[in-house]
């Protein structure tokens, strides 16, 4: 594991999560789904979307040992995917945080609501795949493989709808197909990640290079990856009791589900970045 990389750890995830669940959500809102009052609710509730987001940021400036060097991550925009990843970040943030607040105040037209969450959605997927590509890096043979893109999309994917779905039970949501299509995709998504899990394990055991093996970086591989399908697991029997109980989810029993998936994907970030190694050596 490496902890000692924990800002990188909380900040991709909790990235991930947020756009994943800003994507849902916008989807629902832009399909007009929601009964009268529904949408300002659920705004409402919205905010916990962006204190995680915020949350992420603040935590990605601790990597830099100083957080006042954050402005020169941007000096690169266009050449470096670190700068690409942190401006397409930073406006992702910015528009859906204005959407946010012109629709929490009832401000601007909807025309111009729907320009910023349409220009939220865009960059969101942009910052996703910038930070994919930041480790897309071809002298690091554990990271050079479909499996990273693989798994950061999965962590958008099972996270961002248990958010979503966590935010739509706190604004009291109407929309009841939401209770069991969420958790349905949440589940295809934890057969993705598990599926994935069995790939990266075997990629590990075919990487060696004359001083090591990307088994012997991550000696606790077996230990992790039980903790991580362990609370994985957990909580994605939490979230689906109501489906198959054709009960409303309640709101403890969601916070519960969404922190379980969340600690699991943390764990599954921190043995990504514990298995860094450089070819050749």
């Amino acid at each position: 594991m490496a902890w000692h990389e924990w800002p990188l750890v909380v900040f991709t995830v909790f990235a991930q999560t947020s756009v994943g669940a800003f994507l849902v959500l916008s989807v629902l809102l832009l399909s007009k789904q929601f009964c009268p009052g529904g949408e300002q609710r659920l705004h409402k509730a919205m905010f916990g979307l962006w204190v995680i987001m915020g949350l992420g940021f603040m935590t990605s400036t601790m990597h830099l040992g100083s957080p006042l060097r954050a402005m020169n991550a941007l000096n690169m925009v266009g050449k470096s995917w670190l700068s690409n990843e942190i401006a397409s970040g930073s406006v992702f943030f910015a528009l859906g945080g204005f959407y946010w607040l012109l629709s929490i105040l009832d401000k601007g037209s909807e025309g111009l609501r729907k320009v910023l969450m349409l220009g939220a959605m865009s960059m969101g997927a942009f910052f996703m795949y910038a930070m994919i590509m930041v480790y897309m890096i071809d002298t690091v043979p554990t990271w050079y493989t479909g499996l990273t893109p693989a798994a950061f999309l999965l962590t958008m994917a099972v996270s961002g709808l248990a958010l979503a779905h966590l935010l739509l039970v706190a604004a009291n949501h109407k929309v009841h197909s939401a209770d069991t299509i969420l958790p349905l995709m949440g589940l295809l998504s934890a057969m993705g990640v598990v599926i994935a899990v069995a790939m990266l394990t075997a990629h590990l055991g075919s990487i060696e290079t004359s001083a090591t093996s990307a088994m012997a970086v991550v000696p606790e591989i077996e230990t992790i990856l039980l903790v991580r399908l362990s609370l994985l697991t957990t909580g994605l029997v939490m979230w689906l009791l109501p489906v198959f109980m054709k009960q409303k989810p309640a709101l403890p029993v969601m916070v519960i589900a969404f922190v379980l998936i969340v600690l699991s994907e943390l764990v599954g970030r921190g043995m990504f970045y514990g298995m860094h190694m450089t070819a050749g050596v």
